[in-house]
């Protein structure tokens, strides 16, 4: 009886360990690729066998309920992973991958590997990741990339992001949203001429902000594709924008200005121009658009009969020459008389970085006026210089404006003052000298200061020589008064009246 227990129970033990011996290892299998090991306990782990998902972990069901195949996989991780692989060849064919996730503030990747004809896929995290396609998260290149202000990304042949930046992170966030595929290019490229290693000037709109924000994007080629680089130069823009509404506000200014305006760069050519130079030169438009040097300019002036004729060519020629030196210094300024009987003002005044402006102003009615006047004072000089008695006008401030002939020679006071100014006190005391002491002198010298209630009235006074003169002194308008000096008993010398017939 104990025999057939035995048997029995061999023959049990047998049956099992052929069951054991002979039925299917593959629970045992997927434990030796890891599916419950302690470094993959939190991780999702995924067994393919080809395309087809033959196991995974339990915590990989989170999220990875609807992965059947390695399509169904590549879909869910193709947006923080576009480098990972389209098919399972090509882990087969390299052994082993390390898929990045396209934005570096995910600390996380995916590592595959093939084991005995079996696809093993991996998430896990950066900091506790071993292995020797681990990647240092120390790594200086990759601390610099990713701490850059900068953006960068990899663009691949596909143009889809497939690497990133930090920077380009928070930009793409900044202007699409915290939900944004960064997947998609944050860039259009049509009609964007991305050359390598050219910049180009993009802008981009953000939807919380009114302005735009302003790119230089470089681009070079890469075996997978097109890095980009990205500066802000949203400073450098808002600078011309400032820049380019000061010159038109200028420009504008310019235009309204009846002075010509010529202004030469440091090349000596001509950078800037206003309507009136057309005008007082008539120097043609395009002619000046065209930017001509400056010998240019004054060479077509010369020919235009716009500005005075030299002698010869070789002195006029030193004459430009002195001509922007003393520009250059700021001193130069004179007056041309034209032919045609017009008269401008034209100065040269240094500009920054260079430059020079020139100014041309029309003073053809000043300088009229100005000669109209002095020739009317010199034919009002003339008719009291014909007078018998003597005259002496003197201003609202007592000073002596006016004498004649007459005067000088009852005075004795013909030698030219000049620019100097006389006033009532010191001419008085030159009469004084000449006749006998009279109150009159100082009467004289009150009625000129005073301001109101002023009459005509008469005087006479002796001279030294005995001569009597009588004298008379009327108020004019502006407070100026005009006194006349009339001998009364001696004539006029034969040859004074020569003298003032001459």
């Amino acid at each position: 009886m104990a025999n057939w227990i035995l048997l029995a129970a061999i023959s049990v033990l047998a049956v099992c360990f052929a069951l054991q011996w002979l039925g299917p290892r593959r629970p045992a299998k997927f434990n030796d690729f890891g599916l419950v090991s302690s470094d993959s306990l939190f991780d999702p782990v995924f067994l393919f066998e080809g395309s087809r998902l033959i196991g995974h972990s339990d915590i990989a069901l989170a999220g990875y309920e609807t992965v059947s195949n390695w399509d169904d996989l590549r879909r869910l991780l193709r947006r923080d992973f576009p480098a990972f692989p389209e098919v399972p060849e090509i882990v087969r064919s390299r052994g082993n991958l390390v898929v990045s996730a396209i934005d570096c503030t995910i600390d996380r990747e995916v590592f595959c590997e093939w084991i005995d004809g079996v696809i093993r896929v991996r998430l896990r995290d950066l900091p506790g990741a071993p292995g020797p396609m681990r990647r240092d998260v120390n790594d200086p290149i990759r601390l610099a990339m990713d701490m850059a202000p900068y953006p960068v990304w990899l663009l691949d042949h596909q143009e889809q992001v497939s690497w990133c930046n930090a920077a380009y992170v928070r930009l793409a966030r900044k202007i699409n949203g915290q939900d944004t595929d960064l997947t998609k290019p944050l860039f259009a490229q049509e009609g964007v001429d991305l050359k390598p290693g050219r910049k180009t000037r993009v802008s981009v709109e953000t939807p919380d902000h009114n302005a735009k924000l302003w790119l230089d994007l470089t681009s070079v080629a890469h075996e997978q594709g097109h890095l980009f680089y990205a500066v802000d130069i949203n400073a450098i823009v808002e600078a011309e924008t400032t820049q380019r509404k000061f010159v038109q506000t200028m420009t504008k200014t310019f235009a309204q200005l009846s002075i010509g305006l010529a202004i030469f760069d440091r090349n000596r050519q001509l950078a800037l121009f206003n309507p009136a130079l057309i005008d007082l030169t008539t120097l043609p438009p395009d002619f000046l658009s065209c930017r001509p040097s400056l010998s240019s300019f004054f060479d077509r002036l010369r020919d235009q009969h716009m500005m005075p004729e030299p002698k010869n060519y070789r002195s006029w020629r030193r004459q430009m020459n002195d001509l922007l030196e003393a520009a250059q210094d700021g001193n130069y300024q004179e007056t041309w008389t034209l032919p045609s009987g017009s008269v401008y003002s034209v100065s040269g005044r240094p500009h920054p970085d260079g430059a020079v402006a020139f100014l041309f102003e029309d003073i053809t009615a000043e300088i009229t006026l100005t000669r109209r006047f002095r020739s009317e004072m010199d034919l009002m000089q003339s008719i009291l210089d014909k007078l018998a008695d003597g005259v002496a006008v003197f201003a609202d401030d007592g000073t002596l404006a006016f004498t004649n002939y007459a005067y000088h020679q009852l005075w004795g006071e013909l030698d030219e003052t000049g620019f100097e100014v006389t006033t009532i006190l010191d001419v008085t005391r030159s009469w004084q000298e000449k006749c006998a002491a009279t109150p009159i002198l100082g009467e004289i010298r009150e009625f000129i200061e005073t301001r109101e209630n002023r009459a005509e009235w008469n005087a006479n006074f002796q001279m030294r020589t005995g001569e009597e003169v009588n004298c008379t002194i009327s108020p004019m308008q502006n407070g100026a008064t005009i006194i006349c000096f009339a001998r009364t008993n001696a004539r006029i010398r034969q040859g004074d009246l020569e003298k003032i017939s001459a």
